[in-house]
């Protein structure tokens, strides 16, 4: 379904470029760096969900033999309060008390102090020797005790914003959102079928299987250097600038390979901490985390609670579309209610709608981005309840979702008009599947579920370099994640008009790239891949002149055509082509060294919808659901290196369907988290998954020179739903809480 182009690099599966040294270990993680008199900082966490710290003492730490830096809230410089920006936003002076609590430890697990040490056992050791005075407070530790009259307070500066006018009493509500257009009321008196709904997500984690690591050590001069896990070294270096009162110049930060981060590695929890001690001690500081910390201490997915109603006409024309939804922000403001917001009517249109969205506080570890984050949890709702409304008008829930689907023209709920998407092409693609119409038992259901991100721009910086053989090298500043070195190296390939195998990527750290946001939003390989064919098509310029000055022609003469500098027709056909590698051997004699160079604030970027087809068997006796077939079909735009595509839309359906199914955290009444591991977070391991079938729709973005959607956040948004509408298929009833697990299931069909 895309344009026509004899793309020659362009849609290949080329072997990825760093995937030898990590298949056999020699890829540098996180914990993987280490320097000569490097000592190990450790952290002490509060061991209470709420509660005032009264006094900090951290002399007998400091006293053990072996320890060299101890440090508290007390140590670190004021920060003032500023925007962060971002998918989940939040505030500087909020991430400054996250990092490092001041005068209050607002969930089990907030950092209080640190140490560093020889060894780390000899840090944990010392750990035991700070006296920390608290005062307990009662914890809030969900969406309807915060929101409670007469709740307790995490935060009595905090004034919902949001409201006109202020209000005049703090609350554990941070803000309040609102989209809306048309008249709902109108709308809803207008519907001759009406349906409604209440639904909770739970705090789930990212489950990344490296946890948080980082190395810093800091020179006589005053500048630090910086090797962390991240997903955007940009990003960390503005962060430490900001927590620790440093210039951002004195900062370099090196992203080493990351084990998986899915947005929860664009946040800081140690780096400012290693930092600091390696000034206090004047040796580098490296600090791990253990799985524990990760599950206690970094940022998950919000909780949320949604009430929505939708009206239609018998046809299954919708009339009106209404939510209401809070999600929990964690201990700090900045949820990811705006996009979960943004997305949640987006694939539809109707003339009424009005959204209503709330982050709230509550004493847990203050939430992270997590892939698309904020849609899966709203997304959820709505596709759960346009099942319901197929049920209620016995109609196709296929049919029923082409019947409202947006087309190009029509204006998103969150506010632009789309252009060329492709959810009816998904939706029709996943009616002929046959996975959609294949027989099923009598215990088993099958859901569907649409899926919306919008994805993102932002800014990028790319350089190509031309080596002496002709050779390509890219320079660009997003951490690998999923494959971007290749897709990189394929456009740059495409572009130049050379082979994939003479082009080399490399991810550069903050002195040797230009700035580049953030490797998240699904936006790496549509915004820093256009920098990198704007760097390449300079780089052709470049090329064409120097072609010119060989000839001694105007370089409006000279053409560009696979690789190879030409003469224009009626020109002189006597001339041979000049390759990249021979204008590049000839550099030094035409003008120097071949480099181009491009940086931009990427717009554009074309909106992803997917539609997914679950299969599940639910055992009555037991309650256990057993996913037995899962198809994800996805609108990429052009997809560059189709196995990757195949690969994000796979991992998304994995995620989604443990989030659906399994995955919650689970509190005891004073606020501590009872499962903070792999063995009682239960997520999705290969014999709990069946084969996941991918469907690859292009209707290509005309934003982007070679078609591309962001394809990394889709896939995750719509399994929540297609899971819970098939097991509403196979069991009759409408379960409302995620996860939909054995117990859940067996109290509901008992009722």
């Amino acid at each position: 379904m895309s344009d026509t182009h004899d793309y020659k690099q362009i849609g290949t599966r080329p072997i990825r470029p760093d995937g030898v040294d990590k298949i056999t270990g020699r890829a540098n993680y996180g914990a993987d760096y280490s320097l000569p008199g490097m000592l190990h900082g450790v952290v002490l966490r509060s061991p209470y969900a709420h509660a005032n710290i009264k006094r900090i003492d951290l002399g007998k730490a400091l006293a053990l033999e072996g320890v060299y830096a101890a440090v508290s809230g007390a140590d670190f410089p004021d920060v003032a309060a500023g925007g962060m920006g971002g998918e989940g936003g939040g505030d500087f002076k909020d991430l400054a008390s996250n990092i490092m609590a001041r005068d209050k430890a607002l969930y089990h697990g907030h950092a209080v102090a640190a140490v560093a040490a020889t060894s780390r056992e000899l840090a944990i050791e010392a750990l035991d020797l700070i006296e920390v005075d608290y005062e307990v407070l009662t914890p809030v530790m969900n969406l309807d005790a915060a929101m409670a009259e007469n709740a307790p307070l995490l935060n009595d500066k905090i004034y919902t914003m949001g409201v006109n006018p202020k209000p005049e009493q703090p609350s554990n509500v941070a803000a309040r959102m609102e989209f809306k257009r048309g008249d709902i009321d109108a709308g809803f008196a207008d519907a001759e079928v009406i349906v409604e709904g209440e639904f909770r997500t739970p705090t789930v984690h990212q489950g990344y299987i490296e946890p948080h690591a980082c190395l810093a050590t800091m020179n006589q001069g005053g500048q630090a250097t910086l090797w962390c896990s991240t997903q955007g070294h940009f990003e960390v270096r503005t962060a430490v600038s900001k927590t620790l009162d440093m210039d951002v110049c004195d900062i370099k930060v090196i992203a080493t390979e990351i084990g998986g981060g899915f947005g929860g590695k664009t946040v800081i929890y140690q780096e400012p901490v290693a930092i600091l001690m390696s000034k206090i001690s004047g040796r580098p500081v490296k600090m791990v985390m253990d799985r524990e910390e990760v599950f206690r201490a970094s940022g998950p997915a919000s909780a949320t609670l949604s009430k929505i109603k939708l009206g239609a006409k018998k046809d299954g024309t919708l009339t009106a579309m209404s939510c209401w939804m809070a999600y929990e922000a964690g201990a700090f403001p900045g949820s990811s209610m705006a996009p979960g917001a943004m997305c949640i009517f987006a694939p539809y249109k109707t003339d009424n709608f009005l959204i209503e969205g709330f982050d709230v506080v509550v004493n847990k570890p203050k939430v992270a981005a997590y892939r698309a984050p904020g849609a899966p949890q709203s997304m959820y709702a709505c596709e759960s309840l346009m099942d319901e409304l197929a049920y209620k008008l016995e109609m196709d829930p296929i049919d029923l979702r082409l019947k409202n689907a947006v087309e190009k023209g029509d204006q998103a709920a969150y506010g632009p008009k789309f252009n060329e998407v492709g959810l009816r092409e998904c939706l029709i693609a996943a009616k002929e599947h046959p996975n959609y119409s294949r027989e099923l038992t009598e215990t088993q259901g099958r859901g569907i579920s649409v899926g919306f991100w919008f994805n993102a721009g932002m800014q990028s910086s790319a350089e190509v370099h031309i080596n002496e053989n002709g050779t390509v090298m890219v320079i660009e500043g997003n951490p690998d994640i999923g494959g971007s070195r290749a897709s990189m190296a394929l456009m740059a390939a495409e572009t130049l008009g050379v082979p994939y195998e003479k082009v080399r990527v490399l991810v550069g750290d903050t002195e040797t790239a230009g700035f580049t946001n953030v490797t998240g939003g699904s936006r790496t390989t549509f915004a820093t891949g256009m920098a990198v064919i704007q760097a390449s098509q300079d780089i052709i310029s470049q090329a064409k002149q120097r072609a010119a000055k060989t000839w001694e022609i105007d370089e409006d003469q000279v053409d560009w055509q696979d690789g190879h500098a030409v003469p224009m027709p009626g020109v002189n056909a006597d001339w041979e082509p000049l390759s990249l590698a021979k204008i590049a051997a000839k550099s030094g004699r035409t003008g120097g060294p071949l480099l181009g160079r491009a940086s931009l604030n990427a717009r554009g970027a074309g909106p992803g919808f997917s539609v997914n087809i679950a299969e599940v068997d639910v055992d009555p006796e037991t309650g256990k659901t057993e996913v037995v077939g899962f198809t994800a079909i996805q609108d990429a735009g052009k997809a560059i290196h189709p196995a990757y595509v195949e690969g994000q839309l796979q991992g998304g359906a994995v995620q989604g369907i443990g989030w659906a199914l399994n995955e919650e955290y689970v509190y005891d009444d004073k606020g501590v988290m009872q499962n903070p591991g792999f063995l009682d977070y239960r997520i999705p391991v290969a014999s709990d998954l069946p084969k996941i079938d991918t469907v690859i729709i292009e209707v290509p973005n005309k934003a982007h020179p070679y078609g591309v959607r962001g394809v990394g956040e889709t896939p995750i948004v719509a399994p929540l739903a297609a899971v819970a509408n098939a097991v509403r298929s196979a069991i009759g009833i409408r379960v409302g809480e995620l996860p939909l697990s054995p117990p859940r299931l067996l109290a509901a069909m008992d009722e």
